[in-house]
């Protein structure tokens, strides 16, 4: 990939894939840190959180509005007038915005499955250190999932 200069389009350097995925790991681990230090990994804070009728927890919101505070700007003012991502590649944006039966059906599973466990994909992949043999399980449900959900969309069109 080519990082080129705004006022002249030249060529500075070549990104290659090794600091692609160095800034990938990098990234993830910033996420992961975030989400740990929030206590954002802590199932029984998320289901606090989502017991709005209870005992109400509030944090996840300040979490939510943190992490869009910073991404909105840098998002506004670097991606999206270039239509392309920080190492110059597409940015391939979804298209479809109907909200049909198979966005309601997987909001659905996926908010059922936040709410039973207090995990999502996120601080799941976060908790692998944590030893819990229930994060394991998550995880593998998770990925049968996921791949029974591509296999059922390739079938049906």
């Amino acid at each position: 990939m080519q990082v080129t200069n705004e006022r002249n389009n030249a060529v500075i350097s070549r990104v290659s894939a090794s600091v692609y995925n160095l800034v990938a790991l990098l990234s993830g681990l910033l996420f992961g840190a975030g989400l740990t230090i929030s206590t954002m990994v802590d199932p029984a804070r998320v289901i606090a959180f989502l017991d709005v009728f209870g005992a109400w927890e509030p944090t996840l919101a300040f979490v939510m509005m943190g992490g869009i505070s910073v991404y909105m700007p840098l998002y506004w003012a670097f991606v999206k007038p270039k239509n392309k991502t920080v190492f110059g590649g597409s940015l391939h944006l979804p298209t479809k915005t109907d909200i049909d039966k198979p966005l309601i059906f997987g909001a659905l599973l996926f908010g059922i499955g936040w709410g039973i466990s207090g995990i999502c994909p996120g601080p799941a992949l976060t908790n692998i250190t944590s030893g819990d043999l229930g994060i394991y399980a998550f995880i593998l449900s998770m990925v049968i999932g996921m791949i029974s959900a591509s296999k059922m969309s390739k079938k049906l069109g």
